[in-house]
């Protein structure tokens, strides 16, 4: 029983830890696109900033891929390296419950700092100059609580599955 108490104390400070780190790098490389060109994200914004501009020139859509794709990764992988390294620091004696908690719990980590960090306080209640899309100023849709409240849901559910296929795959290994 003390067995299983460590790793659970093991698995949730790892969880933590590992999701720390993913919401730093995630972070960084959305904050770093956004101060670059804001259109990179245009998809991401609420709907009355996207009608007010006109669609994404295909540079735009290249730096879309250029940011978008190794933070797609990034965001499967450090969940991925976490739970496999769990796994392997218990000697493989793991529950699959405790895989997919580790696993779904570093997105999720990532998930509300992106929701409170960057949604709420930072696009919503500062709206510094450098996520304001030019002829944007001052739209209602920068301070759409709400907007940024759905993607957190629709996000947990991914964080949920995201878990689950990790947790699969881990397993297997």
């Amino acid at each position: 029983m003390a067995r299983l108490g460590g790793l659970i104390m093991l698995s949730v400070g790892k969880m933590i830890l590992d999701g720390i780190i993913l919401s730093f790098l995630a972070s960084l490389s959305i904050v770093v696109s956004l101060r670059l060109n804001p259109r990179i994200w245009l998809q991401d914004f609420p709907k009355d900033i996207q009608n007010e501009v006109p669609p994404k020139s295909q540079n735009e859509k290249r730096l879309s891929l250029v940011f978008g794709i190794p933070l797609l990764i990034v965001l499967f992988a450090v969940p991925f390296v976490s739970t496999l390294t769990l796994k392997h620091q218990s000697d493989g004696i793991i529950s699959f419950f405790l895989l997919f908690m580790n696993a779904s719990g570093v997105a999720f980590i990532f998930n509300l700092v992106d929701w409170l960090l960057l949604d709420w306080l930072m696009f919503c209640t500062i709206t510094p100059r450098f996520v304001v899309i030019p002829g944007t100023e001052g739209m209602a849709g920068y301070k759409n609580y709400c907007f940024h409240f759905r993607g957190f849901v629709v996000r947990t559910v991914l964080s949920v599955v995201a878990g689950l296929v990790i947790a699969v795959i881990v397993s297997f290994l």
